[in-house]
């Protein structure tokens, strides 16, 4: 059998019901206020060193990797990739697609990376979603407008080991 409260009860349902939706409401949008959601919401910073530098599979560009956070978390990471001649001059008419992979076990992640341009020469990807302790590949294609820079059609592969 089903009982429903009396007429003179359902008032006081409705108010502690609507007292329980503001809470919840102050809960999430005062999340992002603290100092965690502070965090989420200031911009990468990079080492002024690179964590690792690749060679390209043409031999043709360096591109450095530069982490934030410095050490990368299992989680939420960027990553900034600078992209070197072999003069050592930036290759300015770059394109690139970045890709975190986990070769242990043949899978990326469901979120896409949004790769920036910030400087010549320089990109970032953001989020790069690392979600299981292991190795991790940060595959870069590139592709550059014109080929005298040395860049087009081109590979490299860096790694990380996420705790």
């Amino acid at each position: 059998m089903v009982t429903r409260p009396s007429s003179s009860t359902c008032p006081d349902l409705r108010r502690r019901s609507g007292v329980l939706a503001a809470a919840l409401a102050a809960a999430i949008l005062g999340g992002g206020c603290g100092a965690a959601g502070g965090d989420q919401a200031a911009a990468p910073s990079f080492a002024s060193a690179p964590f690792q530098t690749v060679t390209s599979s043409s031999g043709r560009l360096q591109v450095a990797l530069r982490w934030s956070p410095a050490v990368p978390v299992k989680g939420e990471n960027t990553v900034e990739l600078t992209f070197l001649d072999q003069d050592g001059g930036p290759v300015t008419d770059l394109s690139a697609t970045v890709v975190p992979w986990m070769p242990a076990h043949a899978h990326g992640t469901s979120v896409q990376p949004v790769v920036t341009t910030t400087a010549p020469g320089v990109v970032v990807a953001t989020p790069l979603y690392l979600y299981m302790a292991g190795e991790w590949q940060i595959r870069v294609t590139t592709m550059t407008a014109t080929a005298t820079s040395g860049g087009a059609d081109d590979a490299a592969v860096g790694t990380v080991q996420i705790q």
